[in-house]
Formats: structure tokens, sequence, C-alpha cells
């Protein structure tokens, strides 16, 4: 079995209004590192590419050590490897409300109401998530920068409305007056897929 490794995490990094750089974490902060130097008075915020939230790169000493750091802070997911065979389970007894007839139809099935459920979990994870839940992590991801570099900015809060509605016309319309660099970043956050 060849195990999948999950892409590497990428980032953003803006300089006020103007986005400086984009690409690997490391890339990101040898990028910011060389701006600061440059310009020191510089503020700059980071974003995580995935999720929007704002993360922060130690930027001292040479790229290796950047490089390194990074890796130790942000380690990579291990690959997707499952020995064959029936896993160790780590079981965790939680407690699960449901109706009568679900109760009925757990019972009814074969393993009984663990396995089915276990099953069930399994099978959904498999299949990814649905395209709602995707859409609402899309449309968090792109919220959080939004907020955290355009937050006071006009129109903000119909901008949030519009993207939550995935009205994106609207959503263009109304960011229409902010900075380039800005705007282009929330449609890059705002495509599914």
């Amino acid at each position: 079995m060849t195990a999948a490794r999950k892409p590497e995490p990428t980032c953003t990094a803006f300089a006020g209004v103007r986005r400086v750089a984009s690409g690997s974490y490391a890339a990101v902060a040898i990028a910011v590192k060389d701006l600061l130097r440059t310009s020191g008075g510089a503020s700059v915020l980071i974003f995580d590419d995935y999720s929007g939230e704002q993360i922060d790169f130690d930027c001292r000493g040479s790229e290796r050590d950047i490089a390194e750091r990074i890796r130790a802070q942000f380690p990579a997911a291990p690959p997707d490897t499952r020995p064959v065979g029936r896993p160790r389970l780590g079981v965790v007894s939680r407690e699960v409300t449901l109706l009568p007839r679900h109760w009925q139809w757990l019972a009814e099935q074969p393993g009984g109401a663990s396995v089915t459920l276990r099953r069930l979990v399994e099978e959904a994870r498999r299949a990814g998530p649905s395209t709602a839940t995707r859409q609402r992590q899309v449309h968090e991801r792109t919220y959080r920068f939004m907020s955290a570099i355009a937050g006071n900015r006009e129109n903000f809060e119909e901008a949030a409305r519009a993207l939550f509605a995935n009205n994106m016309s609207a959503l263009a319309a109304l960011i229409a007056g902010w900075p380039a660099d800005i705007r282009n970043h929330v449609f890059d956050l705002a495509r599914t897929g």
C-alpha cells in the first residue's frame, strides 16, 4: 500500500493592504524575513490558506533555521497508512441519544448498534465532507480573513452577509472599493474546491 501524503499547507502574507507572498509556510516566512529586513517598520499579517486563520512565524536566523522551526511548529500530517487486518480499537464510551425507532433499527443490524454506528461513521468519513459542509468551511475561512484584515472597511458587514448568503455578485459589488490584493484574496478563499 502506498502512503498518500496530504499537500503541504500554504499561506499568504500581507503588508498592510498589499499581498507580499503566497506559498508554502517556509517560502512565505523567508519572504517575510526579507521584507522586514528591507522595510523594518512593515506590519505583516500571515493567513493560512485552508483555514483563513492568522499564523505567526519566527523569522530569526538563516533560511534553514526558519524552515526547521516551521517543520517543528507545524509538523506534516502523517501518511495515510492503515495496516491490513483488524485495527486496534481505542474505544471511547459516550452517550448517544436516539429515538426508539432508531434503536430498533440499529438492533436489527448485523453486529449490533456499535458496529453499525462505526461503519456508518467510516463510510461518511471516506465520502468526505458534504457540499454544504465544504461550503460552510469556505465561508468561515473567507470570513476569518475578511474580519482580520478588512473588518473596519466600508461595507464589511454587508459583504459578510453576502458571503454567507453565497451571493458572490453582491459580495463583489460591496468590496469593489477595497484594495485589489485584499479583494482578490477574498475571492481566492471563497472558491470552493
